[in-house]
C-alpha cells in the first residue's frame, strides 16, 4: 500500500468516480433494462462529476492541507463542476425539450431535424448524493491508506 500512497490524492478520486460511475450503471439499468450503453451515461443518480469534485477537495485537503494554494483551486473547481452539473446542463436540457415542442408543432421532418436530449444535468438531490457518497467513500479510501 505504501506505493499508492504519493499518489493517493490523485487515485482516491478516480477510484471514487468509477464506484459512483458504477452504482449509477446498476440503478439506471435496474430502471431501464441492461444495456452496456448505460456504463457512460450522464445525469441520473447519483452525480459521478460530484463524487470526483467532492473526492478531489476532500483528498488535497487530507494530504496536502487546506491552507495551500492547491486546496483553493480543487474548491473552486468544485464549483464550477457543480454549477456545470445542475444550472448550466440543465438549462441545456430545457433547451432541447423546448426545441423538441416545436419541432413537433411544426411538423417538421425529424430525419432533418432529430429529436435533442433533454436529460443532460442533475437534479439536486443526485448533486447531494454524489457528494455524500464521495465524502463517505473518500474518507474509507483515506483510512485505508494511513
Amino acid at each position: 500500500m505504501k506505493f499508492i500512497t504519493p499518489y493517493a490524492v490523485f487515485i482516491i478520486p478516480i477510484v471514487v468516480a468509477i464506484i459512483v460511475q458504477a452504482i449509477k450503471f446498476v440503478l439506471y439499468s435496474i430502471k431501464h433494462g441492461w444495456d452496456l450503453k448505460y456504463l457512460f451515461t450522464h445525469g441520473h443518480m447519483p452525480s459521478a462529476h460530484t463524487a470526483f469534485a467532492t473526492s478531489l477537495v476532500i483528498s488535497i485537503g487530507y494530504y496536502e492541507g487546506v491552507h495551500t494554494g492547491t486546496f483553493a483551486i480543487a474548491v473552486a473547481l468544485a464549483f464550477l463542476i457543480l454549477d456545470d452539473a445542475t444550472r448550466l446542463r440543465m438549462t441545456l436540457g430545457d433547451q432541447g425539450r423546448y426545441l423538441n415542442m416545436l419541432v413537433g408543432q411544426l411538423n417538421l421532418n425529424e430525419d432533418q431535424y432529430p429529436r435533442l436530449k433533454e436529460r443532460m444535468g442533475h437534479k439536486i438531490s443526485e448533486v447531494v448524493v454524489g457528494g455524500i457518497i464521495g465524502l463517505i467513500l473518500t474518507s474509507i479510501f483515506i483510512k485505508l491508506l494511513s
